[in-house]
């Protein structure tokens, strides 16, 4: 089923003036600030349909002329097109408020072809600047996104349309963010021996809360938030008065179990990355690698729906802060049992620090490509048919 989003046009996509809501003439078009950026990576990010839903009052009459709607118009939808936002369907209508047509908003009389099997309205948005598309979005089906700055949240309340709100903005990155599909997974695992809650956002800042009562692996799993840009919070009480094995393995089961939930149908994801590319660092293939001081790091990996680990790295020392080094191949191994991903790990250097912390970080940065979603393709990366 199709998902659309009904875009109203003036104050949302071009600039309507308070003193001169009537756009006559090109000297008075004015794009939104971040429409070409985030409505476009809507375009080719996501299947949403694109259609806009606008009233014009009176157009065609002697109040308004269509000789002087027509061209703004244009330039609006062609310069949109320029930059790939291209809408399947314009709809105007034409009327006066007085007239209470059933065509204008927050009447669905010109969209009566959206209401049919081929459509998902509840998963669909209507985004514009005033309480009629927060209402058109309620008789629709759907959900409205209100483009403006708070002063309308109190009417909106009284009308009882806040059910029918998902977000209150000015801001085209928020609205993106709003309406993109959530790669998000929260995960509790629970035994005898700890107590987990990981949650993952994949399409995060590289925001984290990490507390799972060793102070290193919070050191370890912040790099990895930071470095990878995924949102990451991590919560354990574990029974570290035995030892760290339970703590250790149990994060890194719940922590790939929220990965491959997150990921979901996998659709449009690059599936592989590495720490490097040799095309970024200029080094022959192979010898690609994340640097740090004495150490490299090298890190591939593969959401193919297959677990499997290759190791090589070795450590001197029985521990690095309160985590046993034994633990490292672990964390990786248990990692990739439950992504479902192949991992392939290499490290070289003196300092020991140095060197997992250099694993951590090559890590994210093969994660970070990996999850990566291609704009222009949404094709599923396997010749299998699935992952």
């Amino acid at each position: 089923m199709k998902k659309v989003l009904f875009i109203d046009r003036d104050g949302t996509l071009i600039v309507e003036p308070a003193d001169d809501p009537q756009i006559d003439s090109l000297s008075k078009v004015k794009f939104i600030p971040g429409v070409f950026t985030w409505l476009g990576r809507i375009a080719r990010e996501t299947d949403y349909e694109l259609v806009m839903v606008t009233n014009q009052d009176g157009l065609g009459t002697v109040s308004f002329s269509e000789e002087t709607f027509w061209p703004v118009q244009n330039l609006v939808a062609d310069t949109l097109a320029g930059e790939g936002i291209r809408f399947s369907a314009i709809h105007v209508d034409k009327s006066f408020p007085h007239e209470n047509k059933p065509t204008r908003k927050p009447g669905t009389g010109m969209l009566t072809a959206y209401f049919s099997s081929e459509y998902d309205l509840a998963s669909s948005f209507v985004i514009g600047d005033r309480l009629t598309d927060v209402e058109l979005a309620k008789n629709l089906g759907a959900k409205g996104i209100l483009v403006n700055d708070g002063s309308l949240a109190g009417a909106l309340a009284e009308k009882g349309l806040n059910e029918h709100c998902a977000l209150i903005t000015t801001s085209w990155k928020e609205i993106y963010e709003t309406v993109i599909p959530s790669r998000k997974a929260t995960i509790r695992r629970t035994t005898k021996e700890t107590d987990i809650s990981v949650s993952v956002n994949l399409n995060g800042t590289g925001k984290s809360n990490i507390s799972t009562g060793l102070g290193f692996f919070d050191h370890m799993l912040d790099q990895l938030a930071r470095h990878g840009l995924i949102d990451l919070e991590v919560t354990v009480k574990g029974d570290l008065h035995i030892d760290e094995h339970h703590t250790i393995e149990d994060t890194a089961l719940a922590l790939g179990d929220a990965f491959l939930q997150a990921l979901g149908n996998k659709k449009g994801i690059e599936r592989y990355g590495f720490c490097l590319p040799e095309r970024q660092t200029g080094l022959p293939a192979g010898e690609a690698g994340l640097p740090m001081d004495d150490c490299l790091a090298q890190v591939a990996i593969d959401f193919g729906g297959r677990p499997w680990l290759v190791w090589d790295a070795e450590f001197k020392r029985e521990k690095i802060g309160e985590m046993p080094t034994e633990m490292f191949y672990h964390f990786f191994k248990s990692f990739s049992d439950t992504a479902k991903c192949n991992l392939n790990i290499k490290a070289e250097g003196a300092n020991e620090h140095h060197k997992i912390e250099a694993i951590f970080k090559a890590f994210a940065k093969a994660i970070k490509m990996a999850v990566r979603k291609d704009p222009f393709n949404d094709q599923l990366p396997s010749t299998k048919g699935m992952l």
